[in-house]
C-alpha cells in the first residue's frame, strides 16, 4: 500500500471522526428540547435522535455536500495535509467549546478550519497577500449570510408557531394541550434530527470528496458532480458516524440549549423543533451549509420571547452569540497554525 493512499485513509478516518464528534457537540440540538420538556428519557431521546440522523441520508440528497466539497476552498491548493489541517482545527475548537458547555457550530468549524488551512498553504507557497484569493467567494456569500439569516428564520417561525398555537389551543385546557403536544413532539423531534442529520453529515462527505479528489482517487468532474461508485459508502459512513455520536451525546450543551435559554413545555419545544427542521429542510435542499445550532437557538429564543423578554435569559444568550462569532476564524487559526507546523516537519506538505 503506496503512502498517498494510506494518507487518504488517514484523511477518511479523521474526517469521520469530526462527524462523530459533530454528533457528540450537536446531539443537544436534536434532542435538548424533548429532553428538557420530559417527553423523553435523555436514554430513549439519544436513540430517536440517531435513527432520524441516519434516515436523513436517503431523503435529503447531497446538494451542501457538493457546495462543501467544491465551492468553499480553490481545489487546486488543496492536499490531504491541508484537509487534515482543517478536520483537526474544527475538532480542537469543536472539544473545547463542548468543554465549555458552548453551543457551537460544528459546521462553521469546518469549514473555518479547512479555509484556514488552505489560505496558510497559499501564503506558503504564494506569500500572505495573495492567500485570500484561495477563497471561493460565491461559496462563502451565502454561507456568511445565512450566519444571520438562518437565527432569524428559526426566532421567527418559532414566534409564529407559537403565537399560532396559543390562538388555536386557547379554548383548551393546560392539560389537554399538554397532553397532545407530548406525542407531537416526536414528530417535531424526529423532524429536526431529520434536518440535523441531512445539513451535518453532508459537510464531511464533502470533505471526504475533497480528500479523495487529493488522492487522485476521483476526477474534479466527480467531485462537481456524483462521485461514482464511492457516493453511498460515503454518504452512508458519514451518516453512521453523526448518528452513533448523536448517540453518545454531550449533555453539558444539552443542559444549556434545553434549560437555560429558557424554560420550555411540549408545547415550546413542537414550535421550536417544528421552526428549525423547516428551516434545515430548506436549506439541505438548496445546498446551503448552515448551523443547526445557530437555527435551534434562534427558534427556542424565539419561542421563549412569546410569554415575555425577561423568560429568556439574554446572559446565556450573549455568551452563545459571541461563541458564534468567533467559530469560524478561531477553527481557521487553529488549522492554519496545526498547518504551518506540518509544513515545518515536512516541507512538501
Amino acid at each position: 500500500m503506496n503512502t498517498g493512499l494510506i494518507l487518504v485513509i488517514v484523511t477518511c478516518v479523521v474526517a469521520l471522526t469530526f462527524d462523530f464528534i459533530n454528533g457528540f457537540h450537536d446531539a443537544a440540538n436534536s434532542i435538548a428540547t424533548v429532553v428538557s420538556t420530559r417527553v423523553l428519557s435523555p436514554k430513549l431521546a439519544v436513540v430517536w435522535a440517531a435513527f432520524f440522523n441516519f434516515v436523513a441520508a436517503f431523503l435529503l440528497g447531497t446538494a451542501v455536500a457538493k457546495t462543501i466539497g467544491k465551492g468553499m476552498v480553490d481545489l487546486s491548493i488543496v492536499t490531504q495535509y491541508v484537509v487534515l489541517a482543517g478536520l483537526m482545527g474544527a475538532i480542537v475548537w469543536d472539544l473545547l467549546t463542548w468543554w465549555w458547555g458552548l453551543p457551537t457550530s460544528s459546521s462553521h468549524a469546518l469549514i473555518g478550519g479547512y479555509a484556514g488551512a488552505a489560505i496558510a498553504r497559499a501564503a506558503v507557497l504564494h506569500g500572505w497577500r495573495t492567500s485570500l484569493s484561495v477563497i471561493i467567494p460565491g461559496g462563502w456569500t451565502k454561507t456568511i449570510i445565512f450566519i444571520f439569516l438562518a437565527p432569524v428564520m428559526g426566532f421567527v417561525l418559532g414566534f409564529a408557531f407559537m403565537v399560532a398555537t396559543y390562538w388555536l389551543f386557547r379554548n383548551k385546557s393546560p392539560r389537554q394541550v399538554d397532553t397532545w403536544f407530548r406525542k407531537l413532539q416526536l414528530l417535531s423531534a424526529a423532524s429536526y434530527s431529520l434536518g440535523h442529520g441531512g445539513n451535518d453529515a453532508q459537510k464531511t462527505m464533502g470533505i471526504i470528496a475533497g480528500a479523495l479528489y487529493t488522492g487522485h482517487i476521483i476526477s474534479e468532474y466527480d467531485i462537481k458532480h456524483d462521485w461514482g461508485h464511492y457516493h453511498w459508502p460515503i454518504i452512508l459512513c458519514a451518516h453512521a458516524a453523526i448518528a452513533a455520536g448523536t448517540y453518545f451525546g454531550g449533555w453539558k450543551i444539552v443542559h444549556t440549549m434545553g434549560s437555560k435559554i429558557t424554560k420550555l413545555k411540549p408545547v415550546g419545544g413542537f414550535c421550536a423543533e417544528t421552526a428549525g427542521a423547516i428551516t434545515l429542510f430548506g436549506t439541505a435542499l438548496a445546498g446551503i451549509p448552515v448551523s443547526t445550532t445557530h437555527t435551534i437557538t434562534g427558534a427556542i429564543v424565539g419561542v421563549g420571547t412569546t410569554q415575555r423578554l425577561s423568560a429568556v435569559r439574554w446572559g446565556v444568550a450573549t455568551r452563545i452569540v459571541w461563541a458564534w462569532v468567533l467559530t469560524i476564524p478561531a477553527s481557521a487559526a487553529v488549522a492554519a497554525s496545526l498547518f504551518l507546523v506540518v509544513h515545518y516537519l515536512n516541507p512538501a506538505a
